[in-house]
């Protein structure tokens, strides 16, 4: 069953809306619920029931579209969406509430009924209105037509003609959309990232000791001490902030000692590793400095961070989804002017970080 609303009395109309608390009449979602025509929803929402005298009383069409609206802005879960809903004064004018209320609106199962109910074609009308396309096109319809102007010609047309104006402003318009190619990686957490960095750099001793760089002695690089360490807190499912550092500093000290046994080897054999050995060397020693500032700094942030030793040009950039808040990859810039698409490529700021997760 489908009620229809009544009008909703503003801020200005009632003083004791919202238990006497005055709105800011600035505030962008007094100024959205302004600029979206709920009755034409209204209108077009209960069309959507076929028999509106039978069922339980439905949500109102500015709650539903109301409720996406909010979940698409802040990209929050169901849950979520309720909660804030029950905390913010502001979202419940929004929604068209009478007055303020400490209880959930409806429960967060309503919203999947909501992205069933409304179709894909109301939110973009409703972004249309708020961003006053919907406003222009009425404006243009209202405009009389040149016979109607004084001191117009009635048999020519004039320079400024409103059909002109429409186009010149169309070719102006912009369309621009982001989003991010994900690159094929494991999650890095910075224990894992070590690690692997300790396995390569033993790889290039051996290289460098098989090709009698070494003098004929193999430096000791403790391999079997570092793969116990590493097993140890990879078999912790649920590992402490106590172990995780543990687990850092020891990775942190066997890269340390691989790379200057290899700065040793390099001073006096160059030719010692391959270019590819090389390419990830450096790779290897610029993680080695991130991963160390991070933990002494105590921080999980630092600029440029390097999330996979095979593409040390993946970032993450940090989407704020549910299910996957970082991304990492390369983020894809998209704009469209005048039927012309031209597309961006271009690398994420990498001042985002991840949090060592298990």
């Amino acid at each position: 069953m489908y009620e229809r609303k009544a009008h909703q009395a503003t801020f200005f109309e009632d003083a004791t809306l919202f238990g006497g608390v005055r709105l800011d009449p600035e505030n962008r979602w007094v100024r959205m619920s302004q600029l979206i025509p709920w009755a034409v929803f209204e209108e077009r929402y209960a069309a959507l029931f076929p028999n509106p005298r039978e069922g339980k009383p439905a949500k109102s069409a500015r709650m539903a579209i109301g409720s996406l609206i909010i979940k698409k802005r802040y990209g929050f879960s169901d849950e979520d969406v309720v909660e804030e809903i029950r905390e913010n004064l502001y979202l419940q004018y929004f929604l068209g509430f009478a007055e303020y209320t400490n209880a959930r609106p409806f429960d967060p199962s309503v919203m999947t009924w909501f992205r069933e109910r409304i179709t894909t074609e109301m939110p973009a009308e409703v972004n249309d209105y708020i961003i006053g396309h919907k406003q222009i096109e009425t404006d243009k319809e209202e405009t009389p037509p040149p016979d109607d102007v004084p001191g117009g010609d009635a048999g020519g047309k004039d320079d400024n003609s409103p059909g002109e104006e429409e186009k010149a402003s169309n070719e102006e318009t912009l369309i621009l959309d982001a989003t991010c190619c994900p690159q094929n990686i494991r999650f890095p957490t910075d224990a894992s990232l070590l690690n692997e960095s300790r396995e390569l750099l033993e790889g290039m001793i051996d290289t460098a000791h098989q090709a009698g760089a070494t003098g004929g002695q193999k430096p000791r690089t403790y391999r079997n001490l570092a793969r116990r360490d590493w097993l140890r807190f990879v078999r912790d499912r649920k590992p402490n902030r106590k172990k995780i550092r543990k687990a850092l500093r020891q990775q942190l000290g066997y890269v340390k000692r691989d790379l200057g046994y290899l700065d040793t080897i390099l001073a006096s054999h160059p030719d010692a590793l391959s270019a590819k050995q090389l390419e990830y060397l450096a790779v290897i020693r610029k993680l080695y400095e991130q991963q160390r500032e991070m933990y002494e700094n105590n921080t999980h942030r630092v600029d440029d961070r390097i999330v996979s030793l095979h593409q040390p040009w993946v970032r993450p950039i940090v989407r704020g989804k549910t299910a996957v808040p970082v991304e990492f990859g390369a983020k894809v810039a998209l704009s469209l002017s005048e039927a012309k698409v031209t597309r961006g490529l271009k690398r994420s700021v990498g001042t985002h970080s991840t949090r060592e997760k298990r």
